[in-house]
C-alpha cells in the first residue's frame, strides 16, 4: 500500500472502478494524494501489478462488518439431548415430548436416550417401543436420523429436523419483528398482556438433559 509498493509502474484502477491504464508508480501515488485516497495493490502477481485508488480504512471497516454479519447468520448444528425412562409417566412423557418439539422447531437435532435400570435392562423392547412412539408423535417436525441402538445400559436414537436451521432462525426473527411491530402499534394491548401474565404463576421447566437424574452405577 502507498509507498510500500516497490515496482516501477502499475496498472491503475480509479476510485469508481474505471481503468486508468499503466502508469508510473510516482504518477499513481500523485493521483492518490489528489483524491485523498490510498494506493492499494490488489493483484500482486499481475504484470504489471494492479493497484486501485481507495479509502483503505473504510474498506477494512466494511469488510469487517460483512464478516460479522455472515457469522451472525451462520447456522451452527446443535444436538440437544433428552433422557427418558422406559416406564415414563404419561405427564412426564408429554413434557419431554414438548421439549423435543421445541428443539425440532428451532432446527436442532435431538438425541433421545432411554435409560434402563436394574431389571429393565432385560426388557429392551420397552425402550424401543417408546422411541418409536416418540418418533411417530413428532414425525411432522422431524425424522429418525439414527435408528434406535443399544449403548450399554442406554438405548439411543437421533431425530433430525425437517426444517433447516437457517429457516428456523429466519422465522424466529420474523416472529420477533412482528411482535415488536404489534407492540408498537398497540401499546395498551401489550401492556395489559404483560400485566395479565405477571399475575399467572410461572412453571419453571428444565429442558436440558443435565436436569435428568443420572443413572445408577
Amino acid at each position: 500500500m502507498n509507498d510500500r509498493i516497490r515496482v516501477p509502474e502499475v496498472r491503475l484502477v480509479g476510485p469508481s472502478g474505471e481503468q486508468v491504464g499503466i502508469v508510473p508508480l510516482a504518477k499513481a501515488l500523485e493521483l492518490a494524494q489528489e483524491y485523498d485516497l490510498d494506493l492499494v495493490e490488489v493483484a500482486a502477481t499481475a504484470r504489471p501489478p494492479v493497484c486501485k485508488l481507495m479509502d483503505y480504512g473504510k474498506f477494512k471497516y466494511e469488510s469487517a462488518m460483512k464478516a460479522r454479519e455472515a457469522r451472525k447468520n451462520q447456522a451452527h448444528t446443535v444436538i440437544k439431548e433428552m433422557k427418558l425412562r422406559p416406564k415414563i409417566d404419561p405427564h412426564d412423557y408429554d413434557t419431554k415430548k414438548g421439549h423435543v418439539v421445541r428443539f425440532l422447531k428451532q432446527g436442532d437435532k435431538v438425541k433421545i436416550t432411554i435409560m434402563f435400570r436394574g431389571r429393565e435392562q432385560s426388557r429392551p423392547e420397552l425402550g424401543y417401543r417408546l422411541l418409536q412412539r416418540l418418533a411417530e408423535d413428532v414425525q411432522d417436525l422431524g425424522f429418525v436420523e439414527s435408528n434406535p441402538k443399544q449403548d450399554g445400559r442406554n438405548m439411543i436414537m437421533v431425530l433430525g429436523p425437517h426444517k433447516k436451521k437457517t429457516e428456523a432462525m429466519a422465522e424466529a426473527r420474523q416472529a420477533q419483528e412482528a411482535r415488536k411491530a404489534d407492540a408498537k402499534a398497540n401499546p395498551g394491548k401489550s401492556q395489559n398482556a404483560a400485566e395479565a401474565s405477571s399475575e399467572e404463576p410461572v412453571e419453571a421447566v428444565e429442558a436440558e438433559a443435565s436436569s435428568e437424574e443420572p443413572a445408577e452405577a
